[in-house]
């Protein structure tokens, strides 16, 4: 599958570390511009190549956001249309500045993405688990348990796709809902938030959730 990546921080460069292991072709970018992605890309190998957002966005047939939030206004929007989004990202007011919205819970980070990338269609996911948790904690498909990865989206093809990646990755997806329900369970100060659970336990801290 061709995948693009619009962010190269910890999410999203393990991200395409991961799917380039897996044998995707990933086009990858960052704000500051291809010419500093040449050492990313040469670990990543020759299914990879460093592009502008606008490329990345182009390039996939599946596209990760894994931007800060607080520029999520800049992510480019017709390229986008038709496909599904991986949003990886969180709203930070220490970093992102204050979003009344999102400080008065009248909506949810990935809903102000969505409303941004009209014709496209946002799944948050990968969200809660750190970077390093998503390199090591990934469990064979046959294996008894794996780590469950929340995701929310209002579009159910795009939502499939996502799970495919989520289980293609080593991780069991977990429906929380739409974007609306399912992002305020996996935002920061959430249950599921930094939390290491199984796909039974995750189930679980959704319904509690609820």
């Amino acid at each position: 599958m061709h995948i693009g990546i619009i962010g190269a921080g910890n999410v999203g460069g393990t991200l395409a570390k991961r799917l380039a292991e897996s044998g995707h072709e990933i086009a990858i970018a960052n704000s500051r511009g291809p010419q500093t992605l040449q050492d990313l890309v040469g670990e990543l190998g020759h299914r990879s190549h460093a592009v502008s957002a606008s490329e990345a966005a182009r390039f996939g047939d599946l596209v990760i956001v894994s931007v800060p939030f607080g520029r999520y206004d800049e992510l480019p929007t017709k390229e986008l249309k038709g496909k599904p989004v991986m949003d990886t990202g969180n709203y930070y007011p220490e970093r992102d500045g204050h979003y009344p919205e999102l400080d008065e819970d009248k909506t949810t980070s990935s809903e102000m993405v969505q409303q941004h990338l009209k014709g496209a269609h946002v799944v948050k996911a990968f969200n809660t688990l750190h970077a390093e948790n998503m390199r090591d904690h990934a469990r064979q498909s046959s294996a008894q348990e794996r780590y469950g990865i929340p995701m929310s989206g209002d579009d159910p093809q795009a939502k499939r796709a996502i799970a495919d990646l989520v289980e293609e990755l080593g991780f069991q997806p977990v429906d929380a809902g739409d974007l609306a329900t399912g992002g305020r369970k996996q935002q920061p100060g959430s249950i599921t938030y930094e939390a290491d659970f199984t796909a039974d336990e995750l189930v679980e801290a959704l319904r509690q959730g609820s």
